[in-house]
């Protein structure tokens, strides 16, 4: 069983630090540059806001590969693909243009044997739970697919569904891999959630 070289707990990589341990000596490195070069580091604010962007960006690429590998065309869609560099741009402004741009779901894809396309919006919930009061104010994508990854599921609702007063709960079955539509492998989708397991148990 692998040890943590630094308390010796069980840790899952051979030659490697537990999350307590790791946590701990991150923290004391981030306190040591921040002494050197006389900086504070980030915001708690602007902290909070790139680590949710990261946790974002990891559930999308678990799904786009998961659709890669079940032989769909995926096209990234989402205002930063569409319009590189927005995403800072439109940090704090207000206006109906602003908000139409972030709306856009992130991706389209298209199943190479029916040519069928469809709108994705990827969300991360640690909880397990999404719900319509989760959706952004007058979301004009309704014919869109909410795909839920969370630190056990993959999980897929429909805006409609979620209009109509369905959610998206721990304990509700509407997993990814009963949407008829997409007619997708379940084995290959449990395999996408052992990876979700993996990058998102301490989280």
């Amino acid at each position: 069983m692998p040890e943590c070289i630094e308390c010796g707990e069980y840790t899952k990589f051979e030659g490697g630090l537990c999350y307590p341990c790791f946590k701990s000596q991150n923290i004391l490195e981030t306190e040591e540059e921040s002494e050197n070069t006389g900086t504070k580091g980030l915001s708690d604010k602007d902290f909070n806001y790139r680590y949710g962007m990261i946790k974002g960006r990891i559930a999308e690429t678990l799904i786009q590969e998961l659709f890669l590998s079940l032989g769909y065309n995926v096209f990234r869609y989402g205002m930063e693909n569409t319009i590189p560099g927005i995403m800072e741009l439109l940090k704090g402004v207000r206006s109906d243009v602003a908000q139409e741009i972030r709306r856009m779901p992130d991706f389209v894809i298209q199943d190479q044997r029916s040519k069928a396309v469809y709108f994705l919006e990827v969300k991360f919930r640690a909880s397990g739970e999404f719900k319509s009061k989760d959706l952004p104010k007058n979301y004009p994508y309704e014919n869109a697919y909410i795909i839920l990854v969370s630190k056990k599921h993959i999980k897929c609702i429909t805006v409609t569904e979620l209009m109509e007063g369905k959610e998206i709960t721990p304990t509700s079955t509407n997993y990814l891999g009963n949407r008829m539509e997409f007619d997708l492998d379940k084995e290959v989708i449990k395999s996408f959630c052992s990876f979700a397991v993996q990058f998102f148990e301490n989280v």
